[in-house]
């Protein structure tokens, strides 16, 4: 069926490069009119492509021009000339897809025709590789081209410090490793000062070997973490001071509304046991949160009712439903304050600071391609999460390779003494191997075997390095065997040495099969480069791990029935085919397993952008009165709206309400409920809201605007990261716990997404009831600062990462005059309050 289907219509990849060819015809007609120009008028080129782009003219209106122009400046300055199948490559990449071609096919000169083409926007254009060498290799090879044409380079690297980094994006192109430009993005969305950012918008990614990056590595997430400010023993000290507190006398409780608070009593007996001046000062921020939560899980939470104590445990007791919710902690430090309340130990707080997956950086950029030998076995997941094609791009010479069928054994050692065997003869000849390996401990099998029948060789683990680039590099030369770990040296082209195509090109052994096929192909990919001979071998036994978990047990009967021995290997089309449906199954199932992980992820990434678009509009803006008012009204309505909420007046807790806004946001004794009689919920909270307005103004008048304005930020800054940190924690807890909730029918992630939003929608409430409260409370300081919310912050990502130690701004306590209104926020002065004694 499928092969009328594609008479009728022709196959999609075949109609895609007829349209691709059309273009790359029109780009070689181009070529006499090149050559004739001099150094100086190709490279004039690029000022006038960009005032045509100014004029209204598009990409796509230039792009075959631009194309040959880049194509003549490849041939003068690196002596390379882009075949037609580079050409192919190219303007697929431009289009915003996959080009898939093979090993040797000159990859990296096709990405300079989109590179340049995309860089003439001005917007920026980043070259993503899988290693440092690559990044490092490339920006110095193919710089050369682009700086002849009048473009700037830069190369981002790990250890560059910040002004280094910027002049790195500053560039009109840029070379990195995935890993570099993720952190960049999340670090740059924890600066204090828009002036610390690096990276400008995220324009354009061409990335290379792009089924590793997006595929391989996307089920790994860049984190940076850094050990949480808040210390075990902060909390068992406020357990002990809450616990010397009497209720009316020290603080007041709202059973309704579940609020907690200090008296005027109780906020003296805090100062002098912990031997502060001023709880409210900005400097004590962690104490009094410390203190609150303590409260709480002494006043509002209940053993048995709100909580269990469980194997040494605090687990959460779902209100509404009685059930246990294994995995969930209270957060913002609240689940500690109970461990300390039950006398337990303390769960250690390490906060991830700010995390995301390569799937979702990547999909931030306006638009992104991507080349590699090997995509096509995944083009369904390309397609869905990326919305990229894959399109194949047929080789510049044919192929000439020998692909063997593979090779089967009964036991691994009878594998491996065959494995041994064939390099030791193609070695005795001179002919070069390379031998993959999945794990690395079987390379180091191969090696000692190799030892012994006394064949030289080097081995390569997949960890990269500068010298691994140098084996690679020398692998094709005669006599030379090379063992590698299946992803080791990608991107580095193995040239054949003198007298080796002669003696067949390069053999290619597999001692198993990897469980996706993609991963095999890269291997096979290494020989045959650009028409040389070449020869590929797997070699498999029914004990390897693929073949046990997929029904190897019948093809060991069948081989015992037959009486083959265990050096006795069978070549059979229906095992390799066996083989290949086992692979598709495990590739089905880690697709599965990545598309799973994006719908989580993208729980978080919509909350991610609106803090990071919010966090950016508060670095940015002059001014954030407008957002901070905004906040202290929202907060109004809640309050009034919980203290007012029963349908009779009568029902109201107005004296709770009075309280509530005289303690957090005006003075002791400014609102009075007189003044509130005969008003509906709305008036009140006009009526609160224009007393606030009152107070700021008088606020800002004791100082100037701009401290005024610095400090709305210092809050808004603190508050937000604060909070931040604490939900992005919160909701891994929640991630893990989840599953252990799959009750009855719920839908696991159906309930990660609605309990996810709700914690959301929670973090927004608490960001503007603490800011409201510090804005309003906090004595303003001459030498204010904005500061990091957390210690030493390391960056991860699956594999290890780097560490950068932050030092956090000295703040120095400023001396309080007598006559000074006291910063407890009281509204007496400093000599009738706290410096009465």
């Amino acid at each position: 069926m499928r092969g009328i289907f594609k008479k009728v219509f022709g196959d999609g990849n075949t109609r895609q490069l007829k349209k691709l060819e059309a273009t790359a015809d029109q780009i070689e007609a181009l070529e006499p009119d090149m050559q004739k120009l001099s150094d100086e008028q190709l490279t004039a080129k690029t000022e006038e492509f960009k005032q045509r782009l100014e004029k209204g003219e598009t990409l796509d209106d230039i792009l075959v021009e631009a194309y040959a122009v880049v194509r003549e400046g490849a041939n003068r300055v690196l002596k390379m000339r882009p075949y037609k199948v580079q050409l192919l490559g190219a303007i697929a990449l431009h289009d915003g897809d996959i080009a898939e071609m093979k090993t040797g096919e000159g990859k990296t000169l096709a990405s300079t025709m989109p590179a340049y083409l995309n860089a003439l926007t001005g917007k920026g254009v980043h070259i993503v590789t899988v290693n440092d060498y690559l990044a490092d290799r490339d920006a110095k090879e193919m710089g050369e081209l682009f700086q002849f044409l009048g473009l700037t380079v830069g190369l981002n690297s790990n250890g560059l410090s910040k002004e280094e980094k910027r002049d790195a994006y500053a560039a009109d192109i840029t070379y990195g490793t995935n890993n570099e430009f993720g952190f960049d993005y999340l670090r740059d969305n924890m600066v204090l000062y828009k002036e610390q950012m690096v990276q400008r918008p995220l324009h354009y990614a061409i990335i290379d070997e792009v089924d590793s990056i997006l595929i391989d590595e996307a089920r790994t997430p860049l984190i940076i973490s850094g050990s949480a400010s808040r210390s075990e023993s902060a909390y068992v000290q406020a357990n002990s001071f809450v616990r010397t507190l009497k209720n009316e006398e020290d603080y007041t409780y709202d059973e309704k509304t579940k609020n907690v608070q200090l008296t005027e009593e109780g906020i003296n007996k805090a100062e002098s046991f912990f031997k502060v001046e001023n709880l409210y000062d900005l400097s004590n921020v962690s104490l009094t949160h410390h203190i609150s939560q303590a409260l709480k899980a002494h006043v509002i939470m209940n053993r048995d009712t709100d909580y269990v104590v469980q194997e040494g445990e605090v687990v959460i007791v779902d209100q509404f439903t009685g059930r246990l919710m294994k995995g969930r902690r209270y957060s913002d430090g609240l689940h500690q304050a109970i461990e300390a309340k039950e006398g337990m130990q303390i769960q250690k707080e390490s906060m991830t600071l700010a995390t995301i997956t390569f799937q979702n950086l990547f999909r931030m950029y306006e638009k992104i391609s991507g080349m590699t030998g090997t995509a096509k076995t995944e083009e369904e997941e390309f397609r869905n999460i990326y919305n990229m094609n894959v399109v194949v791009i047929p080789t510049n010479k044919p192929l000439a390779r020998d692909d063997r069928p593979d090779l089967i054994y009964k036991t691994i050692e009878g594998k491996y003494q065959a494995v041994v065997e064939e390099i030791r003869q193609r070695y005795e000849n001179g002919q070069p191997v390379l031998v993959g390996t999945v794990a690395v401990e079987t390379s180091e099998i191969i090696s000692k075997l190799l030892k012994k029948a006394g064949v030289k060789h080097n081995v390569l683990n997949a960890k990269n390095h500068f010298r691994e680039a140098e084996i690679i590099l020398n692998a094709g030369q005669k006599g030379a065997v090379t063992i590698a770990t299946n992803m080791a040296g990608r991107g580095t082209d193995i040239k054949l040495g003198d007298g080796v195509v002669d003696l067949g090109g390069l053999a290619v052994i597999g001692t198993e099969r990897h469980e996706s096929r993609r991963i095999d192909n890269q291997l096979r990919g290494r020989s045959g480069r650009q028409g040389d001979p070449g020869v590929t071998q797997f070699y498999l036994s029914l004990e390897d791990e693929l073949m046990r978990r997929f029904g190897s047990d019948n093809m060991k009967s069948m081989m015992e029935r037959l009486g083959m021995d265990d050096d006795q290997p069978i070549e059979s089309k229906m095992v390799s085919r066996a083989v290949e449906s086992a692979q598709k199954r495990v590739e089905g199932n880690n697709f599965d397993a990545r598309k799973t992980l994006l719908a989580y992820d993208d729980v978080l990434r919509q909350q991610r952008e609106i803090i990071y678009q919010q966090r950016f509009e508060v670095i940015d803006s002059e001014s954030l009165r407008e957002i901070v008012e905004g906040m202290i009204s929202s907060t109004v309505s809640r309050v009034v709206q919980s203290y007012t909420a029963e349908d009779v007046e009568e029902d109201w807790n107005i004296e709770g309400l009075v309280s509530y806004v005289n303690g957090n946001l005006l003075e002791p004794d400014a609102l009075s409920e007189d003044m509130l009689k005969g008003k509906e919920p709305e008036e009140i909270s006009e009526y609160i809201m224009e007393m606030i307005k009152t107070k700021y103004d008088e606020k800002e008048s004791e100082i100037s605007p701009e401290q005024m304005r610095e400090f709305e930020k210092v809050i808004l800054l603190r508050t937000v990261d604060t909070k931040w940190m604490d939900h992005i924690d919160q909701m891994d807890q929640l991630r893990q716990g989840i599953h252990l909730r799959a009750y009855g029918q719920t839908d696991p992630l159906r309930e990660y997404q609605m309990e996810g939003f709700a914690m959301f929608e929670q973090m927004v409430a608490d960001i503007e009831e603490e800011v409201s409260r510090y804005i309003m409370k906090a004595q303003i300081r001459d030498n204010l600062q904005r500061q990091e919310v957390v210690k030493g912050t390391k960056a991860v990502s699956g594999g290890g990462g780097e560490e950068k130690k932050k030092r956090k701004p000295y703040v120095k306590r400023e001396n309080i005059g007598r006559n000074d209104p006291c910063p407890c926020g009281s509204g007496k002065k400093y000599k009738n309050c706290h410096g009465a004694n």
